[in-house]
């Protein structure tokens, strides 16, 4: 386990193991204001009031649950219901990763009860023009000062690559490492160079820490802007705009120093890394520009509205007449 959480006192639970209320929405740690991930593998995690237990041959260790991101879950671990239940009402993202950090699944809850984000996002993404903008923005988001308005998807694809190789050839450079393109097979991890496997490692923690911010802000991982026809295209979308600045260089530099741990030494220097420059807080707050209108956009509210082609939402939980089936006014009588 390379958590590196401390070791606390076995609690005892206060209510006779019937599960507690759900945590209000409203109470939930926002994201960034959270810890970024925490790893397990080999261990069996159940819950002990409102923390979750890690049991190995290591001993045992207790984890807030309100104070995750993601919980990273490696081969040989096994969670509990009531841990799940816990984790889902603290809105944290739990990711099942393979063999040495190879992301498989991933499950997360959103800390808002508004879906205004995730229907800007849906009404962005569904128009040609308006999804071309956001690309744009993201381009800008990773290379400042250089003029888009005109590009195509094409040509920003062709700048993007460009500017990508350079970045590579010279992070290779001055670690040291040799770099020749990215050649692995995703289905065989150990099959690849050191610099591959780090990188793999490394960008399955962006991708679940963009995961999170993207399912806490009640966005969709799926409707992406340039990946495209994915469940996870937004993610890799988000995950983007960092790599140059955080995964690629600490893969680099964790192949340099030599290490026979690369995967567990990669998550440790991305956790502390994604600490130092405040990704988390960055993340979200990028999602929002992107996503953004002049309006501001709620995200606290708990109101359910219904759909109407020309007012746009009326408020639900109202029997609504149909016009045709009216009964007639005294006024319409006298008529």
């Amino acid at each position: 386990m390379d958590a590196q959480l401390r070791e606390g006192q076995r609690g005892e639970s206060t209510n006779g193991g019937l599960s507690s209320a759900p945590s209000d929405i409203m109470e939930l740690s926002r994201i960034e204001d959270r810890v970024s991930f925490a790893y397990f593998e080999r261990c069996g995690i159940n819950r002990a009031d409102n923390a979750i237990t890690v049991e190995s041959a290591a001993g045992t260790i207790y984890v807030p649950a309100a104070s995750l991101s993601v919980l990273m879950l490696g081969p040989g671990t096994t969670i509990s219901h009531r841990a799940m239940e816990m984790i889902g009402d603290n809105g944290a993202t739990v990711i099942w990763v393979g063999e040495r950090g190879v992301r498989m699944y991933a499950f997360g809850k959103p800390l808002t009860h508004s879906s205004a984000l995730l229907q800007r996002q849906a009404a962005l993404v569904s128009n040609k023009r308006s999804r071309l903008e956001v690309a744009r923005k993201m381009y800008l988001m990773r290379f400042e000062g250089e003029d888009v308005a005109g590009l195509t998807m094409q040509q920003l694809r062709g700048r993007e690559g460009a500017r990508v190789r350079r970045i590579y050839k010279k992070i290779s450079e001055e670690t040291g490492v040799p770099w020749s393109g990215r050649m692995y097979d995703p289905s065989d991890y150990a099959a690849g160079s050191d610099i591959d496997q780090a990188l793999s490692a490394a960008h399955s923690c962006l991708y679940g820490i963009s995961h999170a911010a993207i399912a806490s802000l009640g966005c969709s991982p799926g409707l992406g802007f340039v990946h495209s026809g994915h469940e996870r295209s937004f993610v890799y979308d988000i995950a983007d705009l960092y790599k140059a600045e955080v995964s690629i260089p600490v893969a680099f530099r964790v192949t340099a120093s030599g290490t026979s741990d690369i995967p567990g030494d990669v998550r440790r220097a991305m956790r502390d890394e994604i600490y130092r420059i405040g990704l988390i807080k960055r993340i979200v707050k990028d999602i929002k520009l992107l996503l953004a209108t002049e309006e501001d956009i709620g995200l606290d509210g708990d109101v359910v509205l219904l759909w109407d082609e020309k007012n746009e939402s009326v408020p639900s939980g109202v029997q609504y007449e149909d016009p045709c089936e009216r009964s007639p006014s005294p006024a319409d009588a006298e008529e």
